[in-house]
């Protein structure tokens, strides 16, 4: 399957999600951290066209199939999900992919992630380079795709 730049930009106005993950905390730490998470979550008979999305961007995180779920009487098929919570991919691939490319409500939430990622006390320091390099205006200047 291939896939445009365009076609993969408008699945993620729909399906895609903007977001953070908490971690456990580990030993000394006081605060549970947030990482900054780019996912997409579909039906498991789109498994191959998220798949294809992952081979389009070129990403090494694994796929999850999950479910299906059916313990609380409702009949939930299984679902397929790309969640991608790594520094340099996020930084490399995510951020300069959809930078200023994503123009529905979905490039609202885009903004408003990176924003949050400068913001919230949460995210590890390391995260905050995506944060620096946006208000620096780095991927103004340096678009990838």
């Amino acid at each position: 399957m291939i896939l445009t730049n365009d076609y993969i930009r408008g699945l993620i106005e729909g399906e895609g999600c903007f977001s953070f993950c908490n971690v456990p905390l580990k030993n000394g730490q006081s605060m549970k951290p947030r990482l900054p998470m780019f996912t997409i979550t579909m039906n498991e008979r789109d498994g191959d066209l998220v798949e294809a999305v992952r081979n389009h961007l070129n990403i090494k995180t694994r796929m999850y199939r999950l479910g299906p779920y059916r313990k609380d009487g409702h009949n939930r098929d299984a679902i397929v999900r790309l969640m991608v919570r790594d520094l340099g991919t996020l930084k490399n691939t995510i951020v300069p992919f959809f930078y200023k490319r994503l123009y529905g409500h979905k490039g609202i939430q885009f903004e408003e992630w990176l924003e949050n990622i400068g913001r919230d006390t949460n995210v590890p320091k390391n995260y905050k380079v995506i944060w620096r390099l946006y208000k620096s205006g780095y991927y103004d200047k340096n678009p990838k795709f």
